[in-house]
């Protein structure tokens, strides 16, 4: 089965949909079926991956995003979606690429929209008080027009589950149990940021408003105001970046700024190493990098208004409003042992296989891993 994804705001750079979409891919290829994945980038080009194949077609910058880009030509992408012949569609983009639900639709292409993002949770941060009754409206001719509409938690599901959708699946995602791991834990690593009596903490994600990044200054701000040593490291980048690194060094916070990390081993023991991770994003609708944290064996404070405290579960704690409440966090989860507190956050990561992830979204797919010939 020709499994073709489509997907906007994709770059090198990028986090969690790029994450998702690699293991994904990857699984459908194992799973042996054919996996084909079209993105924007600055030109066209097509390469052979390890998820199948991948297209890029042009697309223009948007501004004020950090470099990602949009499939705007619907003739050329039309065009290229015909000649691809897809026995399936998946989408990951619920604005910009709606339409090719009825794209699908009208050729009898069985489709499924993954809801990457909240609509309603976007439209609470900067839309305006009647938002919710523009969510209610797109939400419904999202579902009208796919087959099948995944969400990856409860939270994510609520505002299609709020206009009674017939046609959603829950299908958490997944994170890879060898990449991150508590054996990643650097000593030497961490004496670069933290002395041994400093409570080291990470906000590892995209600099960008909506994932309020400047809660995890105000949490140090607020810790060492309480006289606790507390020092954060902040890995990504975007758009507020040079805002936050002003702001840290105005208000002389221990602070220090990474950038993006495009080295694998680096993040995976950064994120070994910290003590707690911070995740304040108040609208996130799973949290790849928060499972990463905890599979690497580190707890996580997260936004309780957004859907991590479906995945972080006991091994973290849902901190509600702004930066002293995450500092409050910080301090209860530092009480418990050190041993205890990453031992749950591993168990916990176990929960969430990739394996279980590719599974559950060919189940919505109406598909399946296929018994390849000459197999067992």
């Amino acid at each position: 089965m020709r499994i073709v994804r489509i997907a906007n705001f994709v770059t090198p750079k990028s986090g969690g949909l790029r994450t998702a979409l690699r293991h994904l891919g990857t699984g459908y290829e194992s799973a042996g079926h054919e996996s084909v994945l079209i993105v924007p980038a600055p030109e066209a080009a097509e390469k052979q991956t390890e998820q199948g194949l991948v297209i890029t077609l042009p697309g223009p910058r948007v501004p004020g995003m950090g470099g990602y880009r949009m499939l705007l030509g619907r003739r050329r992408t039309s065009a290229l979606l015909r000649d691809l012949r897809p026995d399936r569609i998946e989408v990951s983009d619920r604005t910009s690429l709606r339409w090719v639900g009825g794209w699908a639709r009208r050729r009898d292409v069985p489709s499924m929209m993954v809801s990457h993002e909240s609509l309603d949770g976007l439209l609470r941060l900067f839309g305006p008080a009647w938002g919710r009754r523009v969510a209610d409206n797109l939400n419904r001719r999202t579902a009208d027009d796919f087959d099948r509409i995944v969400c990856t938690t409860r939270w994510a599901a609520a505002e299609f589950e709020r206009i009674d959708a017939p046609n959603v699946s829950r299908v958490p995602l997944g994170v890879d149990l060898d990449r991150f791991s508590p054996a990643r834990h650097d000593p030497v690593l961490r004496a670069r940021w933290a002395k041994p009596d400093e409570i080291l903490l990470l906000h590892c994600g995209r600099l960008s408003a909506e994932k309020k990044p400047r809660r995890s200054l105000d949490a140090v701000a607020a810790l060492r105001k309480a006289g606790v040593p507390a020092r954060l490291v902040v890995a990504g980048s975007g758009p507020l970046l040079p805002m936050l690194q002003a702001e840290a060094e105005k208000r002389r916070l221990p602070v220090c700024f990474l950038g993006f990390l495009g080295d694998p081993a680096l993040l995976g023991a950064l994120l070994a190493t910290a003590d707690v991770v911070l995740a304040p994003g108040p609208v996130e609708t799973f949290g790849l990098a928060a499972l990463e944290a905890l599979a690497s064996g580190t707890p996580v404070v997260a936004s309780a208004e957004s859907a991590l405290s479906e995945v972080i579960g006991s091994a973290g704690i849902a901190a509600p409003g702004d930066g002293p409440a995450y500092a409050d966090a910080v301090l209860a989860l530092m009480e418990r042992p050190a041993d205890r507190r990453r031992r749950a956050a591993r168990e916990q990561a176990e929960r969430f296989p990739w394996t279980d992830a590719v599974d559950g979204f060919l189940s919505a797919h109406g598909a399946g891993r296929v018994r390849l010939v000459g197999s067992g």
